[in-house]
């Protein structure tokens, strides 16, 4: 019997536009991008069509513009994400309870027993690709591999509406062959310093010594050392539990004046009090989040001896740390978040949740 671990990754395909496009059919098949609109918008999805011209998430918006003038912006709604996302989230539970999502498009199957008794992985994936296709009406796309790191690499590989499955015997030249950018984890920064040691793919990766790869890259050597080899022992949890909480905004304009700010942390706090009700979670720790027009950041936090979820005490403690100290110059964003939250173990690994509400669509 194999003692190998059956892990899917399941990645929605350009979740965001997609969901759009579906229910805007005048939109399919054009260039879409959610978000991204105004002066200083950012894009959080493009569709395909889009991304033939270069379009990507998290591209500012004029950016995108002229790589493809025919670009058409929508404004993001995530509360229908959220909602399309639990519908294919409980598409999930049907196979397995070992679910762990990582965002609102995709997320950690671990099937090696599953509900099913499938012993194929590889036919979980594609039942679970076609049930969210014929349900929900968008494709996925997968990954299938006997860990985490893997299975999140091959989904990558045969996007979009394709999966792709790594067997153990064929896990070590995979990696050998994959080229270190595609390396989960691995940013442009890391891809650029490897590049420069003539680091061009996993063999190359391989051929470097644990002690090599941590003087160079400090505590994320060991673990290039150990995925290289297809060791990635981390396994799929199904209870994360978030660390904090926030909403913040980024503004179309710099603001200078308190009086405005005031304003924003008033609507930022209201959000935020809504998802920490909707969650059923509250906190005491509430960190205001300033970043300037030259881009600086700075937090200012202060721990409550009890635990809150009201917007009122919310927007009272953010203005005690906006007030702590001198605006060092106009504001580009506020943000205000909740730590320290009342979710149980603080030994089981948190996510942070983020919402983004921006003024300059």
């Amino acid at each position: 019997m194999s003692t190998y671990k059956k892990i899917i990754h399941v990645d929605m395909d350009a979740f965001y536009a997609s969901v759009e496009q579906m229910d805007h059919p005048e939109l399919r098949g054009k260039p879409l991008a959610v978000g991204g609109g105004g002066k200083r918008g950012v894009i959080s999805a493009a569709s395909y069509e889009a991304r033939v011209f270069g379009v990507r998430s998290a591209m500012p918006g004029f950016k995108a513009k002229k790589l493809c003038s025919d670009l058409i912006f929508v404004k993001p709604r995530y509360d229908r994400y959220q909602e399309i996302s639990s519908r294919v989230r409980k598409i999930f539970f049907e196979y397995t309870d070992l679910v762990e999502p990582l965002s609102l498009d995709e997320a950690y199957l671990d099937v090696t027993e599953n509900k099913k008794g499938n012993p194929s992985a590889t036919l979980i994936a594609q039942e679970i690709r076609k049930q969210i296709f014929d349900e929900v009406g968008l494709t996925a796309s997968a990954g299938i591999s006997i860990n985490k790191f893997i299975a999140k690499v091959a989904s990558d590989y045969n996007k979009p509406n394709g999966q792709k499955t790594v067997n153990p015997e064929e896990v070590l030249e995979f990696l050998e062959n994959l080229d270190v950018k595609n390396f989960y984890g691995v940013g442009k920064v890391t891809q650029t310093k490897m590049y420069q040691m003539g680091i061009y793919t996993g063999k190359d990766l391989k051929s470097k010594t644990e002690e090599f790869l941590t003087q160079h890259f400090g505590k994320s050597g060991g673990h290039y050392y150990r995925i290289v080899r297809g060791i990635h022992l981390s396994e799929v949890k199904p209870n994360r539990e978030r660390k904090s909480l926030a909403a913040e905004r980024t503004f179309g304009e710099n603001i200078s004046s308190e009086i405005y700010m005031l304003e924003r942390l008033e609507s930022i706090a209201e959000e935020l009090q809504k998802r920490l009700k909707r969650s059923k979670v509250a906190g005491r720790t509430v960190t205001l989040k300033i970043r300037y027009s030259d881009f600086t950041l700075q937090t200012r936090s202060k721990t409550l001896p009890y635990f809150v979820s009201d917007s009122n005490i919310l927007l009272e403690t953010a203005k005690e740390l906006l007030y702590q100290d001198k605006m060092k110059n106009s504001v580009r964003l506020l943000g205000i978040s909740l730590s320290n939250l009342n979710t149980g173990s603080k030994e089981k690994k948190k996510e942070v949740e983020i919402i983004q509400l921006r003024f300059d669509f």
